[in-house]
């Protein structure tokens, strides 16, 4: 009997308050928003972003890496590195980066033209920017690049 292995993407969008949460579809052709973890302190947090990926059945975990628009680090980019850094630690899965320069800002762009209030987009905001972040690594993998 032939079992297909089937890989799940779990994606994060590492912030100071907050961590946005994707999963990738069963056929791992698009990201879902799925949720926003509300950050507590850092050890805490990198136990509860890899029991999260567990949950969701993660076999790759995709983080965002934030850095300047010419691709040099962002004050942000050395913060995210060492969550990322424990996290590798932590989870039992593969943890890749992925650049993440424009993804919330394109999350907060679909918000407001879906005419969303402010107060509620803060609250979708996160979620989406790791589904930015899970389609960039999505489409990349699929086309082979």
């Amino acid at each position: 009997c032939y079992t297909h292995y089937m890989e799940r993407y779990v994606a994060f969008d590492i912030g100071d308050k907050r961590i946005g949460v994707a999963i990738s579809d069963p056929f791992n052709t698009y990201a879902l928003p799925s949720q926003t973890y509300f950050r507590k302190g850092f050890k805490e947090d990198v136990a509860a972003i890899a029991a999260i990926a567990k949950q969701k059945g993660a076999t790759v975990i995709i983080c965002g890496l934030p850095v300047n628009f010419d691709g040099s680090e962002a004050v942000q980019t050395e913060k995210t590195q060492r969550f990322i850094d424990a996290l590798k630690r932590e989870a039992d899965v593969p943890v890749v980066c992925e650049d993440e320069r424009f993804t919330t800002k394109m999350a907060h762009d679909t918000l407001i033209s879906e005419g969303m209030r402010r107060e509620k987009r803060k609250n979708y905001v996160d979620a989406l920017a790791a589904a930015n972040i899970l389609d960039g690594y999505l489409n990349r993998k699929n086309k082979g690049v």
